[in-house]
Parts: C-alpha cells; sequence; structure tokens
C-alpha cells in the first residue's frame, strides 16, 4: 500500500519543518547526507592535490603527464646531446665540411650557451625567439651534417674516399651517429609544437605516439616525453629503417622519418661495403 513515502523513506507529505520552526526530520536526514558527501569529496580532492595528480573529467583516473601542465622537461640531457654533435662535427676533416671545421661548432655552441643561459634548469621555450634560436640550431646542424654526408657518398662514388678502412669507418660512424641526433632534435623540437609547447600542453594530438601514451594504465603517471625519448625513436629508426614501437602520427613526422632512414641506409651502406671491399 502506498504511504506516500519515496524508495529512501522520505516522506513527500510530511512538512520539512514542524510546528515551532524547527528543521523536520527530512530536512536533518538531508543535512547529514550533505555533511558526509562533502566530507568524502574533500578528503578524495586533497590525496589527489597532496599527489600531484588531476582527475580526468567524468572518469576518475588520473590524467597523464603528457596531456596536462607541467614543469617541462630537464634540460641537462639535450645540453650533452648538442654537445656531443657539436664535437663530432668538428672532428671531421676539413674537405667534408661546409665551412672550415671550427666555424659551424663555434656558432652552434654559442647559441647553445644562449639556450642555457636563459633557463639552465627547464626547456621551456616560452618566449618565441628562444624558440627560433633552438630551431636555428638544429638546422644550422642538418645542413653541416647533410653537406658531409653528401660529400662522403660522392667521394666514394668517384674514388677520392675511401682509401683506408679505419679513417672511412670513423668518419662514417661520426657522420651516422649526428645525423642520428640531427633527427632526434628535430622530433623533440617539432612533437606537439615543441617542449614548451608540450609542457604547457597547447595542442592535444602527438606527432608521435609513445607506448606509454597507448598503454596509459601501465605507465607512470608522471610519465610524459623526453629528449631521451626522441633520441631513442631516431635510434631505432636509423637501425630499423622502419618504425619500431613508436607511431608517427602527423605527415610530418612520417616525412622525416622516410628521410632520416634514407640518409642513414645511404651513408651505412656505401661506407660499410667500401670498408669491406678494402678489408678484402
Amino acid at each position: 500500500m502506498d504511504d506516500g513515502s519515496d524508495t529512501h523513506g522520505w516522506d513527500h507529505d510530511s512538512p520539512v519543518t514542524d510546528p515551532g520552526g524547527a528543521p523536520g526530520r527530512e530536512h536533518q536526514v538531508l543535512l547529514e547526507r550533505l555533511t558526509d558527501l562533502e566530507s568524502r569529496l574533500g578528503r578524495v580532492f586533497g590525496e589527489f592535490v597532496h599527489s600531484g595528480g588531476v582527475l580526468a573529467a567524468n572518469s576518475g583516473r588520473l590524467v597523464p603527464a603528457w596531456r596536462r601542465v607541467t614543469d617541462g622537461e630537464p634540460r641537462l640531457p639535450v645540453t650533452i646531446a648538442v654537445a656531443f654533435m657539436i664535437i663530432m662535427q668538428a672532428l671531421l676533416p676539413d674537405r667534408l665540411t661546409l665551412t672550415a671545421n671550427w666555424v659551424m661548432p663555434v656558432v652552434e655552441t654559442l647559441i647553445l650557451v644562449v639556450l642555457f643561459a636563459s633557463n639552465p634548469r627547464r626547456v621551456t621555450h616560452a618566449s618565441r625567439w628562444l624558440r627560433l634560436l633552438s630551431l636555428g640550431l638544429i638546422a644550422l646542424a642538418s645542413l653541416a651534417n647533410a653537406w658531409s654526408a653528401v660529400s662522403l657518398v660522392v667521394g666514394l662514388v668517384n674514388g677520392r674516399e675511401g682509401q683506408d678502412a679505419g679513417p672511412l669507418l670513423i668518419t662514417g660512424g661520426n657522420i651516422w651517429l649526428t645525423n642520428v641526433v640531427v633527427f632526434a632534435l628535430w622530433y623533440w623540437d617539432l612533437d606537439r609544437g615543441g617542449p614548451g609547447a608540450r609542457a604547457r600542453n597547447e595542442r592535444a594530438k602527438p606527432d608521435f605516439l609513445f607506448p606509454e601514451m597507448a598503454s596509459a594504465d601501465l605507465a607512470d603517471a608522471d610519465w610524459e616525453p623526453h629528449f631521451v625519448d626522441y633520441l631513442y625513436l631516431a635510434y631505432t629508426n636509423a637501425t630499423a629503417f622502419s618504425p619500431t614501437d613508436t607511431l608517427p602520427f602527423s605527415r610530418w613526422s612520417k616525412l622525416a622519418m622516410m628521410l632520416q632512414s634514407a640518409v642513414s641506409l645511404a651513408t651505412g651502406a656505401l661506407v660499410i661495403a667500401r670498408a669491406v671491399n678494402i678489408l678484402r
């Protein structure tokens, strides 16, 4: 028999307050439930704030670091990689360099010092001119290494290079390793607008899909792509001549990986073939 109560036991016909003006029973129950809910939400919110986590809308899951605003990645790894690249270029013989073998390294070192001084701890690229300066450094390194690679290949074809297997392998390995670092820098500085834009979460769609992005439940909530991840991407692409565990999503990233594979294949195949022929 319907007694006017709902499924929660609240009597819709009973007054909210008693005749004396005091809160009624239903009002008291509602206040108690709201107070309990507020307490529970406060504890949950406090736990996530304390842990640095962010709740995804309507999911209850932590938003991974690569999809939210962060402090930016440490500058030291990319600085070491650029310094290594500069040293490798300085060791090339003059006949394979665009200018005297000290000119490009000096210019690149000056740009690296400016970028490092802008923020020694984190890579943010908050200003436009720092972003352009970073891209300019990579472009100069790319031009210098491309010139060296073409000069070496042409010299091998024409017989001007490769008279001794030892120096040939050292020179070819130098250009090959530099090519890996150069493309790692391109991937790192262009993916989702660069490290600064990634730290500010300006773009949602990635140019490269890392396995940690596809398997968010297995990755750490604080994981986000750093330079080492792009260096690994460039190295595996140079050795396998194809994507391995990281997939290119945008057209420019596909073309860049295709170009890197072509340069790596041409340089490595010719150098190794010539060295083997000399050793025979």
